[in-house]
C-alpha cells in the first residue's frame, strides 16, 4: 500500500498500442492530467485540465482489474507529477512492462531503470523545440526509444541532424519518425528516410487508422 500519494488522472483505458516498438499489442494506458507544452499538432488537449484525483493504490487496482502485462504512462506530460515515480515503481514491481511517453523537456533522471522511456524530441514545427532538454538524450538506456513528430521537410532535416549529432542509433533501441497526422503524407516521409538511409522507422499512429482520429479512450 502506498499511503498519501495522489495523482490527477485524466483517463485509464485498455486499447491497442498505436506507437513505438510495442505497436499492435494490447496495452493499458494511464493518462495523467496537465502539460506545460502546447505543441501545434497535439491530439490530446483535453488532458491539459480534465482529470480527477486518485491514489496510486486506486490506479493500481484499476490496472489489476484490466489484467494486461503492458502498461503505458502518458499525458499530458506525466513527469509534471512527482507521484508518477512511485506509480511506475509499483507497476514494475508488479511484473508489468512499463512504457513512459514523455515530451522530452522534463528530466528523465529519476525514471526507474526498468521503465522503457519513449522520449519525444520536439521539432520546430511543434512550436516547442526550444524546450528540449538535451541532457535526456545522454541518459538514454539501451531499451529506451526516441520519437520525432515531423510536420514538413524542415522538421525532417532537424530530426536527421539530431539523430546524427547525438548518435541516437547507438544509444536507443529504436528511433521513430511519425508524420503529423493530416499534415504530412507518410509516403513523402518514407521517401525521405529511404533516400538518406536514415537509421529510423517511419511510424504511423496505428490507433488513428483503426478508429476515427478524434476518438477518445483508444
Amino acid at each position: 500500500m502506498i499511503i498519501g500519494t495522489l495523482l490527477t488522472i485524466n483517463e485509464i483505458f485498455y486499447s491497442i498500442q498505436g506507437e513505438s516498438s510495442y505497436a499492435g499489442r494490447p496495452c493499458v494506458f494511464i493518462r495523467l492530467t496537465a502539460c506545460d507544452l502546447r505543441c501545434s499538432w497535439c491530439d490530446t488537449p483535453y488532458a491539459f485540465y480534465e482529470g480527477q484525483k486518485q491514489s496510486v493504490d486506486e490506479v493500481l487496482a484499476e490496472v489489476e482489474r484490466i489484467d494486461c502485462p503492458l502498461v503505458e504512462v502518458t499525458g499530458g506530460e506525466p513527469l509534471l507529477q512527482n507521484e508518477v515515480y512511485p506509480l511506475m515503481r509499483a507497476l514494475i514491481d508488479g511484473g508489468r512492462t512499463v512504457l513512459l511517453e514523455t515530451g522530452g523537456h522534463r528530466s528523465t533522471a529519476d525514471v526507474p531503470e526498468a521503465v522503457v522511456t519513449i522520449l519525444d524530441v520536439k521539432c520546430p514545427g511543434s512550436g516547442e523545440s526550444d524546450r528540449n532538454d538535451w541532457s535526456n538524450l545522454e541518459r538514454l538506456r539501451p531499451h529506451d526509444e526516441v520519437k520525432f513528430v515531423v510536420t514538413d521537410r524542415a522538421d525532417y532535416e532537424y530530426a536527421r541532424d539530431v539523430i546524427a549529432r547525438h548518435r541516437l542509433a547507438e544509444r536507443a533501441a529504436a528511433i521513430h519518425l511519425s508524420p503529423a497526422h493530416g499534415a504530412l503524407n507518410p509516403r513523402v516521409l518514407s521517401e525521405w528516410v529511404l533516400a538518406d538511409h536514415l537509421p529510423a522507422r517511419v511510424q504511423l499512429q496505428l490507433h488513428k487508422y483503426i478508429w476515427e482520429p478524434g476518438t477518445r479512450g483508444v
